[in-house]
């Protein structure tokens, strides 16, 4: 059990904001369960945590898989017994394209991980949170920019993550009579293996190609503990922490 007693579930811990979010709360002193499809990736961000990595579990997860997730929340039973913090966070995208020519497999393969993994995962942490004893937790679904505005070319996951909006809501929703908060951080433009391509340059809606400003991923880690550590009456049910000069606020 960790120094604060509380345990936490980063899913897509082995690379970028995962990774980050998993290295605040453990040196916060939580102890942290990483899921991810890759073990060695979840094995170096423990490496990443130093000391605070004997608190760590890896746990290799798909996400889109029942039988996974039922296997990974087992897991964290056996070895904490409850959990006290979820963040939603495993994700993916296929290349920008534009809606005419979207196919069903690039639909299906973004709906799977974003809104049907993310179901699963909220969905088997609301049971235990809502069976263990003391009864509660929080769960924090990653959003993103685009549950609010979508880039050129990118219906299947702007479609997913105003998806997960709504679902952020309900289970807020159901979640009050179990004292199970439920909140949703919207991230624009990190600095992470994902958005390495904006310094190239990224498609923009008058059809040009911009390089965008992106931020340092610590300010999203940051904001991940101020939502975990918000005492059991209070939420944040939806927070952005974006790159401050990126195309976001205005027209253009």
């Amino acid at each position: 059990m960790s120094g604060n007693g509380k345990v936490a579930l980063i899913t897509g811990a082995g690379s970028g904001v995962g990774r980050e979010s998993a290295l605040a709360l453990a040196a916060a002193g939580y102890s942290v369960v990483l899921a991810g499809r890759r073990g060695d990736a979840l094995g170096e961000t423990i490496g990443l945590a130093g000391p605070a990595g004997a608190a760590m579990l890896a746990v290799p997860t798909d996400v889109t898989d029942p039988a996974a997730v039922a296997a990974l929340f087992a897991a964290i039973k056996a070895k904490f017994g409850r959990l006290d913090v979820v963040f939603n966070n495993a994700g993916g995208n296929v290349p920008a394209t534009n809606f005419g020519d979207f196919t069903w497999e690039q639909w299906t393969q973004v709906v799977a991980v974003n809104l049907n993994g993310c179901f699963l995962i909220a969905n088997a942490a609301f049971r235990m949170m809502r069976d263990q004893s003391p009864q509660g937790g929080r769960i924090i679904n990653n959003g993103s920019i685009s549950a609010h505005t979508p880039r050129p070319g990118s219906a299947a996951y702007t479609s997913t993550k105003h998806a997960i909006t709504g679902l952020t809501k309900a289970i807020a929703l159901d979640g009050r009579q179990f004292d199970i908060a439920c909140g949703q951080i919207d991230i624009g433009n990190a600095a992470t293996p994902m958005t390495a391509r904006m310094a190239k340059g990224v498609p923009q809606p008058d059809g040009t190609t911009r390089v965008e400003p992106t931020m340092d991923v610590s300010a999203v880690g940051k904001t991940i503990l101020y939502m975990a550590d918000l005492p059991a009456d209070a939420n944040a049910l939806f927070v952005t922490v974006m790159a401050t000069k990126m195309p976001f606020v205005g027209r253009g």
